[in-house]
């Protein structure tokens, strides 16, 4: 059998039971945990896996085609994440990657129509379907886990800050743009913690509704409003920018028209703090089935390529920080909210979207611990003396709100 030949190759570390169309029982591995054991029910599922594993992995999951027998689906991306190198540099393997990176431009190409077209397959699903899993200010990004708590609430409200720190937003009425604004938790946190005056850009229509909804609830449309466009229509100029979760919905081969672009609208003392999903690794290529099923458009981009775009844009880098893990265990607060609701999820779509999202949730957290996924902020300016010469004003400044913040709540 040319499946289990090619598992035997790959599976060295843990310990993987495959029971095959056959009924024949398989096992692959040194014995160690974790211990799994997957059934593959039909031959066109076998071949399939063993032709495009990347892709068919996740669509005989969903279908139903594979199921586990023994362990869950977390051991299953932890054993494969534990074997991740070797399937890598296995020769075939190694060639389906390659002939997928020479289409990498043609399936990143996010011109401004069909960017909305991307946005809208992911984000403008059923606005239920995020209450379900995400913090109560509805935080789709990387929590900051300082390593005193586990509470994803108050590791996005830090993230927040964290940010607000690094933005330099220390007089109120500063013009701040958030590109790519979300449900606007952000911009109205910029807006009440800082005194700024904050326009959102989004090309989600559900996120704009509710985003619009938040600011007028709160009594800030006087200071904070949403527009419904690309980043790349905006017309002002603005003393800050932030963008958060967006910079990997822009694709390689638009991101020197991203940084000229925000370069025209950054003020020329302007701070700029772009986050971002990257890659440790040398520039690549996205994951087929989450290209196909979750993020249409989307790639995560390595430090090298990124920071390329900003020298040819003739910018500065004045800060970057790396965050490793904490993408993880934000996802991993997600992974466990939406199972607790998966009920609800099931009632809102079907089974087959349940178990999309489970395997969205727990392959995304194993690529953050196994497969050199991480988050990056880059703090970018037009002036080398735009933002102060050490670092210490941020943990200052975070300090200081931190304080505010808790006194405005007593």
């Amino acid at each position: 059998m040319l499946l289990a030949r090619f598992l035997d190759a790959i599976i060295g570390d843990g310990d993987l039971g495959l029971i095959d169309a056959a009924g024949k029982t398989h096992r692959f591995g040194n014995g160690e945990p974790p211990r799994v054991t997957i059934r593959v029910k039909d031959k066109a599922a076998e071949r399939r896996l063993l032709v495009n594993p990347r892709l068919a992995l996740g669509e005989i999951y969903m279908d139903g085609t594979l199921t586990i027998e023994e362990g869950t689906l977390f051991d299953l991306f932890e054993l494969i994440g534990r074997n991740i190198d070797t399937f890598e540099h296995h020769w075939f393997s190694d060639l389906t990657a390659s002939l997928s990176r020479l289409f990498r431009r043609i399936q990143q190409y996010n011109p401004v129509g069909k960017a909305q077209q991307n946005v809208a397959h992911h984000y403008d699903l059923s606005d239920d379907l995020y209450d379900l899993f995400l913090d109560s200010d509805r935080q789709y990004s990387c929590a900051y886990f300082d390593g005193s708590h586990d509470d994803l609430d108050r590791a996005q409200k830090d993230k927040k800050r964290h940010i607000a720190a690094k933005l330099l937003l220390d007089e109120p009425g500063k013009k701040v743009l958030d590109i790519g604004s979300g449900w606007g938790g952000m911009a109205l946190y910029l807006a009440k913690t800082t005194g700024a005056d904050v326009t959102g850009v989004t090309l989600s229509k559900e996120q704009h509704k509710v985003s619009e909804q938040r600011a007028a609830d709160a009594g800030l449309s006087d200071r904070v409003r949403f527009k419904l466009q690309d980043y790349r229509d905006e017309p002002e100029t603005f003393d800050r920018i932030v963008s958060v979760g967006m910079f990997e919905h822009v694709g390689a081969g638009h991101y020197l028209e991203y940084f000229r672009k925000t370069k025209q609208l950054l003020a020329d003392d302007g701070v700029f703090l772009l986050h971002s999903i990257g890659r440790m690794q040398t520039p690549g290529n996205t994951n087929p089935w989450l290209r196909k099923y979750i993020f249409p458009g989307g790639y995560t981009p390595a430090l090298s390529e990124t920071l390329s775009a900003i020298e040819k844009a003739g910018l500065w880098v004045t800060d970057i920080e790396i965050l490793r893990l904490h993408y993880a265990d934000t996802l991993h607060h997600w992974y466990d909210r939406f199972m607790a609701q998966r009920d609800k999820a099931l009632a809102l779509y079907d089974e087959r979207f349940c178990r999309m999202w489970e395997f969205y949730l727990i392959g995304c957290e194993i690529s953050f611990r196994h497969m050199g996924q991480m988050v990056f902020q880059i703090q970018i300016a037009k002036r080398q003396d735009s933002v102060p010469l050490t670092r210490d004003y941020i943990t200052d400044w975070e300090r200081q709100l931190a304080q505010a913040e808790t006194k405005a709540a007593e």
